[in-house]
């Protein structure tokens, strides 16, 4: 059987449903195929149940931190009700309503294993055992994400590890868990756990968040340990072995023998593009997809009128899911211009280009403290030969912050481009921290010059806040500063009267 379409996008998930959505806004026929669940990874086994896991227990410890609360709040937390809770929001596993919504939009889903035969053409392996082959007038999209990596260790697979999908479906938390990486899905998992009363182990080959400021690391190690999670540094697993009684076994390269119920693996991703059908447009199968900032698929057989695209997890950009549904809005758009013969915005920072995916990509980690970035570390600046400075702050000069917590702990670190005088870079550390990243994204995006921030005035007393000491740290402009000098008697700037507010009388 064969049909025609304007658009086919291969992968039902978020960054595939938002394709969808804006090509058929354009007017556009559109066809999603969809092996599991319209919604994907995201939806049930990622972004969603990992953050409503680890919800529960952070906001106990943020009670636990305020005087009054904390005396209010004298039970343990109901493990019982965060897994039910964590099955509301992932609808049971049932994608009922995100078909309706498909309904709802006129977009056409087709259940089954889509592949490309050839240009323009994808071939649907239904459940029934029928094909259904469709051929796209105009434009082809993979967001088909990735899957978990699971390294070459002696026995790790035979042993039956978990991935991230077992570990955020389940059932019934072990007494006790292995987890190997020291990326975010193996912090937040080792948060979850830690807060369900788990014994922890985590395991990392090196530091923790490495593609994080170094400092962010450090926090979380303290934080887990905390929690009573063990974290070992620089050691690695050498072989892995499930008992007979089920427990798992795992030697490490200093010779130790570390005993858990389950062993989470949590080492990155790789493309789901193995069985996609690319050598049929002169790709590899199993490969990353590289795109240009239109999200166009290079070195396919395209031909005179750009027809495959990709995007999300599996154009290897930036594997995030905020991130692919960008790229997802811009590609969307971009196919609905081109079929309807309406103007190309193809320049930097343009509707139909993923231009924030090189340098403004926000990323959380929802670990204890949470953690928040933006742009560049100051290290990664510096490789790129920048004059770069760096104004760091610690949260006890924040009013806010100490008002949000007691013994509230935490950093924060701008990174400026010296020659430029623009933001290029945020990280901030601590509990609650996360909605701090937005306004560095913006300010990134926005190229907004250092100078003009010091007119963004923060809400006093709030953690935002922390943006007046940052600015403070990097000093004021040089005439700003005479002026601020001769009306003030030469205070200098940046003093803060521990203890006092910084308000002054009404009258």
């Amino acid at each position: 059987m064969q049909r025609e379409t304007d658009v086919v996008v291969i992968g039902g998930g978020p960054v595939g449903e938002n394709v969808a959505d804006r090509a058929r806004a354009a007017g556009l026929e559109v066809v999603l195929v969809e092996h599991e669940l319209v919604g994907g990874e995201c939806s049930y086994w990622a972004c969603i149940p990992s953050k409503t896991l680890l919800r529960s227990a952070a906001a106990l410890r943020a009670a636990q931190r305020v005087p009054g609360a904390a005396e209010a709040v004298t039970g343990a937390l109901d493990v019982p009700a965060v897994l039910r809770r964590r099955d509301e929001w992932v609808s049971d596993w049932d994608d009922h309503g995100a078909v309706g919504w498909l309904e709802s939009v006129g977009i056409a889903l087709e259940r089954g294993h889509g592949r490309l035969d050839g240009p323009r053409r994808v071939v649907v392996e239904r459940p029934d055992g029928s094909d259904l082959a469709l051929v796209a007038r105009h434009a082809v999209v993979v967001a088909t994400g990735s899957d978990p990596l699971i390294p070459e260790v002696d026995g790790l697979v035979e042993a039956a590890p978990w991935a991230s999908r077992e570990a955020t479906s389940v059932e019934r938390p072990p007494r006790r868990l292995a987890i190997i990486g020291g990326g975010a899905v193996a912090v937040e998992a080792a948060t979850a756990f830690a807060g369900f009363g788990t014994e922890v182990v985590l395991l990392a080959r090196h530091g923790l968040l490495g593609a994080m400021e170094p400092f962010v690391g450090e926090a979380v190690a303290e934080g887990l340990r905390g929690l009573g999670a063990t974290v070992r540094l620089g050691v690695e697993p050498v072989r892995v072995a499930r008992d007979e009684q089920g427990a798992v076994r795992i030697m490490t390269d200093d010779g130790d023998e570390l005993v858990a119920d389950e062993v989470l693996v949590a080492t990155g991703r790789h493309p789901r593009t193995g069985s996609l059908g690319l050598e049929t447009v002169g790709l590899e199968p199993g490969a990353w997809l590289d795109v240009d900032d239109s999200l166009l698929v290079l070195a396919a057989v395209n031909d005179e009128t750009p027809w495959l695209y990709a995007v999300g997890d599996v154009n290897h950009r930036a594997l995030l899911t905020h991130q692919g549904k960008y790229q997802a809005r811009a590609v969307g758009d971009l196919i609905g211009a081109r079929a309807t013969g309406r103007p190309l915005d193809l320049a930097p920072w343009g509707a139909h280009t993923a231009t924030a995916d090189h340098s403004a990509v926000p990323e959380i980690v929802f670990a204890e403290p949470e953690c928040a970035a933006v742009g560049m570390t100051a290290e990664a600046a510096r490789r790129t030969g920048r004059d770069v400075r760096v104004a760091d702050v610690d949260f006890a000069a924040v009013s806010g912050a100490g008002i949000h917590a007691d013994g509230f702990t935490g950093r924060a670190r701008l990174v400026v481009d010296g020659e430029l005088g623009t933001v290029i870079g945020a990280t901030f550390v601590g509990p609650d921290v996360a909605e701090l990243v937005h306004p560095a994204t913006i300010a990134i995006v926005g190229e907004v010059p250092v100078d003009r921030l010091w007119h963004a005035v923060p809400a006093f007393p709030t953690m935002s806040e922390v943006w007046l000491r940052l600015l403070e740290a990097l000093g004021r402009p040089e005439a700003a500063e005479q002026g601020v000098a001769a009306a003030a008697g030469g205070e200098p700037r940046g003093s803060r009267r521990t203890g006092t507010t910084d308000e002054e009388p009404a009258a």
